[in-house]
């Protein structure tokens, strides 16, 4: 359920503007976006796991605030973020 330390690492390395840049909206995203996944696959065979799908449920608000934070900050960004990502909107 949760990602493992290499995949976040590899997350981070993909994502980051920057050598050693781990707090970027687009890093931030890119580890929520795993993490949003990894649930939703939980939940296909755990059904009634109401006390995670609450914690999904704030994963992905708190990913929709930092969308559109990056979209009112730099839209090219963030379309090029949403194309790699391949989020809807």
């Amino acid at each position: 359920m949760s990602i493992t330390p290499m995949r976040k690492a590899a997350l981070i390395k993909e994502h980051a503007r920057n050598a050693g840049d781990t707090g970027s909206p687009e890093v931030q995203i890119a580890i929520l976006t795993e993490r949003i996944v990894n649930l939703t696959e939980h939940f296909k065979t755990n059904k009634k796991d109401n006390h995670s799908r609450r914690g999904l449920l704030a994963m992905v608000s708190q990913r929709r605030s930092l969308l559109d934070y990056l979209n009112k900050k730099d839209e090219a960004r963030y379309a090029s973020l949403i194309k790699k990502l391949g989020l809807r909107r």
